[in-house]
C-alpha cells in the first residue's frame, strides 16, 4: 500500500517486522483499538497484555524515548528520573507523528521514520504473547514479548508503581 509515493503506517510496521525477524499477522479490527482497554476487548486478551507505546521526550537532550508499557500500569516519571536518570517530558503530537511517522493512538514499537532510544516495561514480559499497535488506531499485531524485547533493544525497566 502506498499513498502518494510514502510507505502506509501498516506496511513500515510489516517491513520492519520482517527486517527484524519478528513474526507478526496485523489485524485491522472492526473497532478502534486505539486505548489499551479497547485493544484488550478487540483482541480477546488481558489488558496487561496490550503494548501501550508512549512517546516522550528527553529533557536532557530533547530526544525522543520511546516508553512499551503494559496496558495496565502507568508510567511514574518521577520514579523513571529517579532510578534510571531519564527526565522524561510530555512530547508535542506534532513531532511524534513527523519523528516516528505515527499518530497518537497508533504508534508501533517498529518502523520508525528516525532512531528512537526504547524501554521495555518488565510487566509485558511475564508473557508469552503481547498485542501492539500496528501503525494506525484500528490495528494491531501480536508478538513474542521476549522477540520485541531482543528484536528493538529495549532497555527493560520497572515504570513504576503499577496496577
Amino acid at each position: 500500500m502506498s499513498d502518494g509515493g510514502r510507505t502506509s503506517s501498516i506496511d513500515r510496521v510489516r517491513s520492519s517486522a520482517r527486517e527484524l525477524g519478528l513474526d507478526i499477522d496485523i489485524k485491522r479490527m472492526d473497532q478502534s483499538t486505539r486505548t489499551a482497554g479497547e485493544a484488550a476487548a478487540a483482541c480477546g486478551c488481558d489488558v496487561a497484555q496490550i503494548v501501550k507505546s508512549l512517546v516522550f521526550e528527553n529533557r536532557a537532550d530533547q530526544s525522543l524515548v520511546l516508553c512499551l508499557v503494559s496496558g495496565k500500569n502507568q508510567i511514574d516519571i518521577p520514579y523513571i528520573s529517579k532510578y534510571y536518570g531519564i527526565d522524561l517530558i510530555r512530547c508535542d503530537t506534532r513531532r511524534v507523528r513527523r519523528e516516528t511517522g505515527f499518530a497518537i493512538g497508533g504508534v508501533a514499537p517498529i518502523g520508525h521514520l528516525n532512531p528512537i532510544a526504547i524501554y521495555m516495561d518488565e510487566t509485558l514480559l511475564r508473557f508469552d504473547d503481547v498485542w501492539a499497535a500496528a501503525g494506525r488506531p484500528d490495528s494491531v499485531f501480536r508478538v513474542k514479548a521476549e522477540a520485541l524485547a531482543k528484536a528493538v533493544k529495549a532497555t527493560v525497566i520497572s515504570v513504576g508503581e503499577t496496577g
